[in-house]
């Protein structure tokens, strides 16, 4: 530690015997060197405002880096500004997605920019930044009564309570529904061709509709969604949420996560989850007194369609149109069962560390196909030494980062081979003599 510090051992004992004091200098190293570490230490409002102006002062929009010890008066003297600062920051943020959200909803000519329901409950998640505090501790609490001493409730405590708290008769029977359940006669009849831990989920699903039923409506209420279908789509978002968080409880699952550093399949034995269930529930530990790594997380079927995507970064999917080509994931698709990993740059400069999986969920029938697709989860390389996938990665060689963008449509490059058509806010220009790896340059 004294050496990631670039400080003596002696000078680091004295510290943690409260001997000296914690300069700005180092109190810059120690957010750095351990981010989510320094999150749960406990720092006082004027530190945890110094970490804040780091992060936003850091953004690739600013040429150049602040001395820590500037950003430490700012914090300590300056408190209100700093406070606007990061404020500013964080509505700068949210206003480029919203914007980029509007611009290509327009380009893609989705009806005056108008948004479909599911699009609409998409969005309500984004931007609850895909964690909804009072189903997850609901959800965690439910699960501290199911689980006993395993880390996650198993399915005949699921079954038990349904059972005997829900007066929930159950069945399993094979048919066209992976699930379906009668409200008038409270009976549950789950498909047995699925996978143990989708049937799970399945059933973590239909306690959490009924059990915290209450707690999903409210949120459902308070979300003032305009369309009928999409209050419903949310009610239908939220109790997978729910199904998600007593699967994998929040504290648990976190505190695991970090010690396995964030090895999905060990996760997924531990947890009795699937591998896409697993990363799917990392990209939601945004809980204020607890973050875990803020993670980007999606899913990409065969023909290119990102069917679910969240990030906690700073990268952000493109909401219409495909992803760009050169990540990692759509050559997983073709791949099942192996993890690929890549070191990927974005246009404003910054780094990811990407895992990509491709996955074959079957139908239980030679009737139907089973669904081939893959699932990426990736973070900014800040936290690469909490991502067991990053091991042995050189992550600053010059010239090692594969250059990708959101979309093409969105992507400024100028000299990328795949580009499958111009950018929608540049003009092209047309050279009949001329032809490079597509038929025009950008202006």
């Amino acid at each position: 530690m004294a050496v990631r510090l670039e400080i003596s051992p002696s000078y680091l004992s004295q510290l943690e015997n409260d001997d000296r004091p914690l300069t700005p200098a180092l109190l810059d190293r120690l957010a750095a060197a351990f981010p989510l570490d320094w999150q749960d230490v406990g720092a006082d409002s004027t530190e945890r405002r110094m970490v804040a102006l780091r992060e936003a002062a850091g953004d690739p929009l600013f040429t150049g880096t602040l001395p820590a010890e500037q950003l430490a008066r700012i914090a300590e003297q300056q408190p209100e500004f700093a406070e606007r600062f990061i404020a500013l920051h964080d509505a700068y943020r949210r206003t480029g997605q919203r914007l980029e959200m509007i611009d290509e909803a327009l380009a893609a000519d989705n009806a005056g920019g108008a948004r479909l329901p599911w699009e609409e409950v998409r969005d309500w998640f984004h931007f609850a930044n895909n964690y909804v505090d009072p189903i997850d501790r609901a959800a965690e609490a439910l699960a501290h009564q199911l689980r006993g001493s395993s880390p996650s409730p198993d399915a005949q405590s699921m079954e038990t309570y349904l059972g005997h708290r829900l007066s929930v008769s159950l069945a399993h029977a094979s048919g066209a529904e992976l699930r379906r359940f009668d409200p008038q006669m409270r009976h549950l009849v789950i498909d047995p061709g699925q996978p143990a831990e989708s049937r799970r989920f399945q059933l973590a699903h239909q306690l959490c509709a009924l059990a915290l039923k209450d707690e999903i409506a409210g949120v459902v209420e308070s979300a003032r969604l305009q369309q009928t279908a999409s209050r419903q789509l949310l009610f239908i978002g939220l109790s997978n949420y729910a199904a998600g968080a007593l699967l994998m409880p929040y504290r648990a699952f976190r505190d695991e996560a970090r010690r396995q550093r964030h090895d999905i399949d060990r996760l997924s034995q531990i947890f009795g989850t699937s591998f896409e269930q697993s990363c799917h529930r990392l990209s939601t530990l945004q809980r204020a007194d607890a973050r875990g790594i803020p993670f980007f997380f999606c899913r990409v079927d065969m023909a290119g369609n990102i069917t679910k995507r969240h990030s906690a970064t700073r990268l952000q999917f493109a909401r219409f149109g495909g992803a760009c080509p050169l990540w990692i994931v759509h050559e997983a698709v073709a791949i099942p069962d192996r993890i690929l990993v890549q070191l990927a740059e974005t246009p404003d400069g910054v780094r990811y560390i990407s895992m990509a999986k491709g996955l074959v969920k079957p139908s239980g029938s030679f009737q139907r196909s089973p669904r081939r697709y893959a699932v990426a989860l990736g973070c900014e390389i800040a936290h690469a030494g909490e991502f067991i996938y990053a091991d042995g990665m050189d992550l600053t060689g010059a010239g090692t980062p594969t250059r990708i963008g959101l979309s093409c449509r969105t992507c400024p490059r100028p000299d990328c081979d795949q580009r499958a058509f111009p950018p929608s806010d540049r003009a092209i220009v047309v050279d009949p003599d001329s032809r490079g790896i597509v038929p025009y340059a950008l202006e």
